[in-house]
């Protein structure tokens, strides 16, 4: 493995978890949404990434969860049905806190292999100074 194909590898892994975390934020922005006018509230998307030839990864596609709706009993609430159920997203904050520290952490693992190829490359320039 060349050091460039080491700095492809570590963006295309920064880029990919940049993505997961916008995702992330985009379902926990939308976890309490309802249903209205008939329609679905949002329904939790998740990013599907593919491994490269390389080492690398890319972004296949974003595919939306089909786990059911949350269904809370709430006579009151104006968006109630007949039954006086409320149909909420199938967010869960808490597995989109997991899931966001976990492509948190995949960045930041991902920003010190750059920066750490650098370091090399910086290391390598110095001793060819001598």
């Amino acid at each position: 493995m060349s050091l460039t194909s080491s700095f492809r590898i570590s963006a295309a892994g920064l880029q990919a978890e940049r993505y997961r975390m916008d995702v992330i934020s985009s379902n926990l922005a939308n976890a309490n949404t309802t249903r209205v006018n008939g329609q679905d509230p949002y329904r939790r998307k998740m990013v599907v990434l593919m491994p490269e030839a390389d080492g690398g990864v890319r972004i296949q596609n974003t595919v939306a969860d089909m786990t059911p709706f949350r269904e809370v009993n709430d006579p009151g609430n104006p968006f109630a049905d007949e039954r006086g159920i409320v149909i909420y997203s199938n967010v869960d904050p808490i597995t989109e806190m997991v899931d966001m520290i976990s492509a948190s952490r995949a960045y930041e693992a991902n920003l010190n292999a750059f920066q750490l190829t650098r370091q090399m490359i910086q290391s390598a320039i110095d001793i060819g100074r001598v």
